[in-house]
């Protein structure tokens, strides 16, 4: 299987920066693509000042262009993206086919005094569950940069045997060494791929600077870096192999030792 990740900034109002990338992915066989978090939409920092229509104009007129590109290309991509309900803004990632878009709202959200989108935003809080999907047998699960740092995100994607996690981000400052060590540890230790994408660009206010470093990339079930992009405006292309994934869990088990300590406590507690 054939993916492809796309790091950038906020995207212009024209589709033509999409077009000219769905059609590398056509000609490449390409079956999904992720893109990098606030990509469809303004950076965090400038949705804080923007008013909300402005951003659901924004977000409606980025899901038609992806609606149509997705019919045209006969792609499906897996893209972050704000929505506004009721007067409720909802931080969801939002899954394109030819035929159809489904969203799903992300379960965490970072609570940083510099970068807090648990205060500003309003989506639901319920119990965590990974949000996967299955093409040609093989499952995927979609996990937030920030979520990537939680075990109970894991530990759920290890119970419902995912291949592939895909991660859009939008990480920054000096935490890319930080993050190639905790991917390549997760992928290990959950005998699965990472696919992830973060956005590039930077953001600029009166007392931080933010840079967006780029970095995107491909960690295999054996936490070996497979692809890894640079700090600009790029396209990741990749192939998956899912015999990996099961050569890797039948080699280490880990899911299997997990589960047996898990019923031993269980007796245990009983």
């Amino acid at each position: 299987m054939k993916l492809a990740a796309l790091q950038l900034s906020t995207l212009p109002m024209s589709e033509a920066k999409l077009d000219y990338y769905f059609r590398i992915c056509e000609k490449k066989a390409v079956e999904l693509i992720l893109i990098s978090e606030y990509a469809l939409n303004s950076f965090f920092k400038e949705l804080e000042v923007m008013p909300r229509l402005m951003i659901k104009e924004q977000t409606n007129h980025k899901i038609k262009i992806l609606k149509s590109l997705c019919k045209k290309y006969n792609l499906s991509v897996v893209a972050p993206i704000v929505l506004l309900k009721n007067s409720k803004l909802i931080k969801s990632v939002a899954k394109f086919t030819p035929s159809s878009v489904r969203y799903y709202h992300q379960q965490i959200l970072i609570n940083y005094k510099h970068w807090n989108e648990q205060k500003f935003f309003d989506n639901p809080v319920e119990p965590y569950e990974i949000q996967t999907f299955v093409i040609e047998k093989t499952r995927f699960a979609i996990m937030s940069g920030f979520e990537a740092h939680f075990d109970i995100a894991w530990m759920d994607a290890m119970q419902k045997n995912v291949d592939i996690v895909l991660m859009p981000s939008s990480s920054t400052f000096d935490s890319a060494l930080r993050w190639q060590e905790m991917l390549k540890t997760r992928a290990f230790l959950n005998s699965m791929y990472i696919l992830r994408a973060n956005r590039v660009g930077n953001y600029n206010d009166d007392e931080i600077d933010w840079r967006f470093y780029g970095h995107s990339k491909l960690v295999n079930p054996n936490g070996e870096i497979e692809l890894s992009l640079g700090h600009k405006e790029e396209i990741l292309l990749c192939d998956i192999d899912k015999q990996s994934v099961v050569n890797a869990k039948k080699l280490w088990g880990w899911k299997k030792t997990i589960n047996r300590l898990q019923e031993t406590n269980h007796r245990k507690n009983s």
